[in-house]
């Protein structure tokens, strides 16, 4: 996916939706939306599924998918502010280049 350089040098908050869902995200929000887009198939398996499941199932499934579709769209916006993924790197980064002259 190709990444524009404004938005990767522009402010998180004032991104549109659309920049945000295009932008970079995270690894560990990566690893988190295809957890959760996995957990919403499963539970629409379970919700679509052509026998008869005990109600508490079905209720736990369309809990499951509800859960699961707000972890993926979450994850999905979430925008990687600096090439590196760690808060601390970037900091320390940043503290070194403010300190030489």
């Amino acid at each position: 996916m190709e990444t524009n350089e404004y938005i990767e040098t522009m402010n998180p908050d004032e991104m549109t939706l659309m920049e945000r869902v295009q932008a970079p995200t995270p690894k560990f929000f990566r690893i988190l939306r295809t957890v959760g887009l996995s957990l919403v198939a499963v539970s629409g398996t379970i919700l679509a599924a052509p026998v008869a499941l005990p109600a508490g199932i079905v209720t736990a499934a369309g809990y499951i998918a509800l859960g699961a579709g707000v972890l993926s769209a979450v994850s999905q916006t979430t925008v990687q502010t600096s090439p590196n993924s760690s808060g601390k790197q970037a900091k320390r980064k940043n503290k070194t280049t403010d300190e030489t002259p």
